[in-house]
């Protein structure tokens, strides 16, 4: 009976040890060929990105994707229990549910859906928004049945003072009832860049206004990329980066008069950075960190004061520093390093950023080395917080 007491500590020792042992934080990636390698191949590659881990940038699971799709971007809804793929080849928009494994995807028709890039989703799991850049149109779709339900379109004319062109970038703010989304480029050829961000009353699909984020005379070019709310904010506070114009501007809400006034916030053309590109928060929501993809870094501010951010530590990463993740407790940022294999941005790395002693850690070239670039990066859920984005 002793004996088998002390197996049976022994074993439940063993048990509770064996999380320590295999420590490990999965990343999810969308990765595709690096161009003019042949024959092309896209997947979705799970990685192990935990710096103590044994298994450190090893791949976990690899699942094939078709070549055609040009995998773009992966949004998971509120509860992280289905994750979206958008896509600028075939099939624009897809979805995996998260809770059965093994993983697969279904696709979700889009049919007035060109060239898909961003999705947000409303506070009461009910809706989601998705931007076609090359259609200059948002689809608007059930989240639950996870179908189209209507479109929302305003096409740029003379004179027109609310419109819709190529649309990227997504903010939904439920409390305030209002959608903002960017003017970015014609995806045919990245031409075209606008320089404005159109606001929309989440509730009807009216679009209200469209505003200019530049200083300099039209058009300005500064393509607007990405439009996200400091979570929180009272008053609401959107933040939108210009892609080409490399500064970010703040749209603060005015409840009286129900509209946004935008002004630019910070230029990192005073530091030699260009082409921002994505935007996230901390738990606390006092720092905001900003990815630069040339020459690539990962730039940490404090927004104590939301409309007045400084500028912390400018953390070199890799050429195309793109999308970020966060460990659980933000001791470590993981920076995806391609921008749609463009020269000088399509490293195909990611770097381990130490957020403690503000310092890149390590790269893992899991993907790089095999000739691959990753698009986009996020946890696995059970390491994902919705406010970090």
């Amino acid at each position: 009976m002793k004996t088998k007491n002390t197996l049976k500590s022994l074993l439940v020792g063993v048990a509770l040890l064996s999380p320590l042992a295999h420590a490990e934080i999965l990343a999810m990636l969308n990765y595709e060929s690096k161009p003019n390698v042949t024959p092309r191949r896209e997947g979705i590659a799970i990685i192990d990105v935990d710096p103590s881990s044994a298994n450190f940038s090893k791949i976990i699971t690899d699942i094939p994707l078709p070549p055609d799709l040009v995998g773009h971007h992966i949004f998971y809804n509120k509860d992280a229990s289905k994750a979206y793929f958008t896509s600028l080849g075939s099939n624009p928009l897809q979805v995996m549910d998260m809770k059965k494994y093994p993983y697969r995807l279904k696709t979700v028709d889009v049919p007035d859906c060109k060239v898909a890039e961003d999705v947000a989703f409303s506070k009461d799991q009910k809706t989601w928004y998705l931007t076609c850049m090359g259609s200059s149109n948002v689809i608007v779709g059930d989240a639950q049945a996870d179908r189209a339900v209507s479109t929302i379109a305003a096409p740029e004319t003379a004179g027109a003072h609310a419109f819709i062109s190529y649309p990227h970038g997504i903010g939904l703010q439920d409390d305030i009832d209002r959608i903002v989304v960017t003017s970015t480029v014609r995806p045919s050829d990245l031409g075209a860049p606008g320089e404005t961000v159109s606001v929309i009353e989440a509730s009807s699909g009216k679009v209200l206004s469209t505003h200019k984020l530049s200083d300099k005379p039209s058009p300005s070019g500064v393509s607007p990329v990405e439009a996200v709310f400091l979570p929180g904010a009272n008053p609401a506070t959107v933040y939108v980066n210009n892609m080409f114009g490399g500064t970010i501007w703040a749209g603060v809400w005015d409840k009286d008069g129900k509209e946004f006034k935008f002004h630019e916030i910070y230029d990192f053309n005073l530091i030699k950075q260009g082409v921002p590109l994505e935007i996230y928060f901390n738990h606390d929501h006092n720092r905001m960190f900003v990815t630069t993809a040339n020459p690539g870094a990962l730039n940490v501010f404090d927004i104590s004061k939301p409309t007045q951010p400084k500028l912390l530590k400018s953390i070199p990463t890799a050429g195309g520093a793109h999308h970020v993740v966060f460990s659980p407790d933000e001791h470590y940022a993981f920076v995806q390093n391609s921008f749609l294999n463009l020269p000088k941005m399509d490293d195909g790395s990611i770097t381990v950023v130490d957020l403690v002693k503000m310092e890149k850690k390590a790269s893992i070239d899991t993907l790089k080395n095999q000739g691959f670039n990753p698009n986009c990066i996020v946890m696995l859920p059970e390491w994902h917080h919705d406010d970090a984005h």
